[in-house]
């Protein structure tokens, strides 16, 4: 199996496999000369013809075989045509050795032996080439029976089996190991295909529910302050009803933002909170330090939320900052305190709010809401999802901050 490498689990599996059937022939091959060629040349010594010719032509197969399977069993392929070429030179000279006593005998050990040896040597190469060297190993032995004047029926049949009993085996192996590992690739690359197919649907469903998701947050952030103005039950000049069309404006960009395909999604989805803020008159300065780290979007939006409605506030300038580093993200807005609607005692529900606001004026002390909260009414989020909400102000700056840190 030469050529250029493939990659992916189909190769892969192809591979595997195919190194198993690589194990099992190099072992039979060098299993077979140990335990049956060699105890039988040893055993009828003196009855062959030349004994250590015989000897000298194991040896050589033991070698070439052993040279062969160390390639095979290293992941590659041993050269075939000069290894194939010395076995059949080994072939015909243990034949011409064996004598004619021992021509079907055991000792003759090319009879049985030589045919695994070149499954070893030809493995990843076509079939034709294993038929070739057998029908060439078939040729000798004839030329061997023709030599020695054995060519009598019962000759001739015996030679006829001898031959088809000791190829058919080896070549069986030698195709059945080709076509396993073919079929064990084409399987796996079906099983692949599928899985890609499964997972492309997986993430179109989750695509779609995302969708759903927003739409339905969108449609809510404007909906009850668009349908209070409708029915004159809310004020356009009041700056309470200001602050929650500015706010549900500014969540609504933001949410928009979301399916933007951007290499920060965080800073984003930010900058269109930022834009829209500067649209509407205020003078924001953005200052982003660092790469945020991949963050779901349920943390996004609880750290990006706060500083949505501390924005709707906010007057004369603003700045946000994002901090991020590998393993924590803080966000912080810093605008003038001014009087506005939080310091009203008023409440804001309903669709576009962040969540209920502090009733009653402020105090210099922190405003701390625990893990994943976004306002005082908020609840905790997961423990993988840690965001922090912070909010101050003295009488002259308003700051807010939010803060992911990685549990």
């Amino acid at each position: 199996m030469d050529g250029p490498a493939v990659d992916g689990p189909a190769a892969d599996v192809a591979r595997f496999s195919d190194r198993g059937a690589r194990i099992a022939a190099v072992a039979i091959a060098l299993v077979w000369h140990l335990a049956v060629g060699l105890p039988a040349v040893l055993g009828a010594w003196s009855e062959l013809a030349a004994p250590t010719v015989v000897a000298a032509g194991w040896l050589t197969a033991g070698l070439v075989g052993g040279y062969a399977a160390h390639r095979l069993l290293h992941g590659a392929l041993p050269p075939a045509l000069p290894l194939a070429t010395l076995l059949l030179a080994v072939d015909a000279a243990v034949f011409a050795a064996a004598g004619e006593r021992q021509l079907f005998a055991a000792a003759n050990w090319a009879w049985t032996g030589l045919a695994w040896f070149l499954v070893v040597v030809l493995w990843g190469r076509p079939i034709r080439w294993m038929i070739l060297l057998l029908v060439g190993h078939a040729l000798i032995a004839l030329a061997t029976l023709v030599g020695d004047g054995a060519t009598a029926p019962a000759d001739l049949t015996r030679f006829t089996m001898y031959v088809y009993g000791t190829s058919s085996l080896p070549v069986a192996v030698f195709t059945g190991a080709a076509v396993i590992a073919t079929l064990a690739r084409d399987r796996a690359g079906t099983a692949a295909a599928t899985l890609a197919v499964r997972a492309e649907q997986d993430a179109a469903e989750r695509a779609w529910a995302d969708r759903r998701s927003r739409l339905a947050l969108v449609g809510g952030a404007a909906e009850q302050v668009l349908a209070e103005l409708a029915d004159g039950r809310a004020d356009p000049a009041d700056p309470f009803v200001q602050r929650r069309c500015v706010l549900a404006a500014t969540r609504l960009r933001r949410l928009i933002a979301e399916a933007d395909d951007v290499p920060d999604p965080l800073l984003h989805e930010l900058r269109a909170a930022a834009d829209l803020a500067e649209r509407n008159g205020l003078p924001i300065e953005l200052i982003a330090v660092g790469t945020p780290p991949p963050l779901p979007v349920e943390v996004r939006r609880r750290l990006a939320d706060p500083l949505a409605a501390a924005l709707a506030d906010a007057t004369g300038w603003a700045r946000l900052t994002v901090v991020a580093g590998p393993d924590e993200v803080a966000v912080s807005l810093v605008a003038p305190d001014v009087a506005g609607p939080q310091a009203t005692g008023r409440e804001v529900n309903g669709p576009g709010a962040v969540g209920p606001e502090a009733v009653g004026p402020e105090t210099d002390r922190p405003e701390v809401n625990g893990p994943g909260t976004v306002g005082p009414s908020a609840g905790p989020a997961d423990d993988d999802e840690q965001v922090e909400h912070l909010h101050e102000r003295d009488g002259e700056i308003r700051w807010t901050q939010t803060r992911w840190r990685r549990p």
